[in-house]
């Protein structure tokens, strides 16, 4: 349960991040803990997609992975950030991602900035 809380944490900083630097990904929302509480819902919502979907894909998208050598990873990362999107639309979380150069350069920073946290935060059960 504690690693669960610890990814989700990181996970909702490294998406404040992204839309701290990129204008094109919004979160929109009325005070600060409105917009924390989205935060931690879109991280939610992201882990779920990253737990679900994206192994699906990398298993379906193996051999691009191989020609690559990973670089097929930002592109996965972008879809995932995008999907997210889209679920936030339809559960009406005020998180949208605005095109597909701004997933991937979201990904990329979602990617960067948990990585980090992870190093960072503690990670046991």
């Amino acid at each position: 349960m504690k690693n669960f809380l610890v990814k989700t944490i990181a996970n909702a900083a490294a998406l404040a991040v992204a839309v701290w630097v990129l204008d094109k990904i919004t979160l929109t929302g009325g005070s600060t803990g409105g917009k924390a509480l989205t935060l931690v819902i879109v991280a939610l919502i992201f882990g779920v997609v990253n737990v679900v979907v994206k192994p699906i894909v990398k298993v379906l998208t193996f051999p691009l992975f191989i020609l690559t050598l990973g670089l097929f990873t930002l592109v996965i990362n972008a879809l995932m950030l995008l999907l997210t999107s889209w679920v936030a639309g339809k559960t009406d979380v005020s998180f949208h991602v605005e095109g597909f150069w701004t997933a991937v350069l979201g990904g990329l920073i979602v990617a960067i900035v948990s990585w980090a946290l992870h190093i960072v935060l503690p990670d046991e059960d």
